[in-house]
């Protein structure tokens, strides 16, 4: 007598573009071992058209500066850490000022937009400037709203180089007016991979799951798969094959599965994993009872289309 062993994997995956170029993908993939022999069976597969227009400076157009009302101040240099929030501090303003910080740092990925704080309101329009255009070029004129920004008082900057410039913003009408010196930074990267882990791990337990460990075995495989977005967004990769090939199942079965995510709405770990959370599919992955492992791969290549590349990959190997 003998039994056939059989393990099925569901993997939730999805295909989608929002209106600021922002990119996350899935598919439905079974797989299974019957009788010692692999077989992946597509059992659902949505491929929402992508329009390749939609590209991020073409969305959002970056606004003139302004050489009315110039004001230099100076600053102290003393580093600011961003609130967890990402905005700045919202403690009151001095009058006829702007800010009550003198700088604040962000990444090179333009994790926050920059914001005036004290919970200013009703400034109509105003001017941004930056002192060093090789750090910060300008802004674009509008805020990222999908990341909680108000157009009213904040401004996504357009992000050169690492580097330090001062930021002088000011209303047309001469009431209020300030400066920030501002610090980009480099990427963390491997850093805001682990952090990704953290922050599921955070959701999983949240909803009475048990936390995955890294996933050394597919690590390379979700470098490489973040990579291979840049050339081709798609769970196909860009030599034809399936995503699950960049880490195969064994033999013995098991369960795998693939997030990915790139666009401006990406830019940080809390704003991928807030974004795959929102998602019902991609949140079915990250809180999927059968997984135990996360490996995670991420791409910053400021000059790439999409410039933040992410990819998940879950696993039982």
């Amino acid at each position: 007598m003998s039994a056939a062993l059989l393990k099925q994997t569901r993997v939730t995956i999805l295909l989608s573009l929002n209106a600021i170029a922002v990119l996350v993908a899935g598919i439905l993939v079974a797989s299974a071992i019957w009788g010692g022999k692999l077989e992946f069976r597509a059992v659902d597969e949505r491929s929402d058209e992508i329009s390749e227009a939609l590209e991020e400076t073409e969305l959002l157009k970056s606004a003139q500066d302004s050489s009315e009302g110039k004001i230099v101040s100076s600053a102290d240099g003393t580093v600011y850490k961003v609130a967890e929030n990402g905005w700045i501090s919202s403690d009151p303003v001095g009058s006829g000022e702007l800010w009550n910080e003198n700088s604040v740092t962000i990444y090179r990925t333009a994790d926050i937009d920059i914001c005036v704080g004290g919970n200013l309101s009703n400034l109509g329009s105003m001017y941004w400037q930056s002192s060093n255009q090789n750090v910060i070029s300008g802004f674009y004129s509008t805020a990222r709203t999908w990341l909680g920004y108000s157009s009213d008082t904040c401004r996504y900057p357009i992000i050169k180089n690492s580097g330090t410039t001062t930021i002088t913003a000011g209303t047309y009408d001469g009431k209020r007016h300030d400066s920030i010196t501002v610090t980009v930074v480099d990427v963390p990267v491997e850093q805001w991979k682990r952090e990704v882990l953290e922050l599921v791990n955070k959701e999983r337990l949240k909803n009475g799951l048990s936390e995955l460990s890294w996933g050394v075995t597919c690590e390379a495989a979700a470098a490489v798969r973040a990579r291979e977005l840049m050339s081709n967004y798609s769970h196909t990769r860009p030599d034809g094959s399936s995503w699950e090939t960049a880490c195969p199942m064994p033999e013995t079965g098991g369960y795998s599965g693939e997030n990915l995510m790139a666009g401006n709405a990406a830019v940080s770990p809390e704003t991928v994993v807030t974004a795959w959370m929102n998602s019902p599919d991609h949140r079915a992955n990250i809180l999927n009872e059968n997984f135990t492992n996360l490996s995670v791969g991420f791409i910053f290549d400021p000059e790439a289309q999409y410039k933040t590349y992410w990819s998940q990959f879950f696993s039982t190997y």
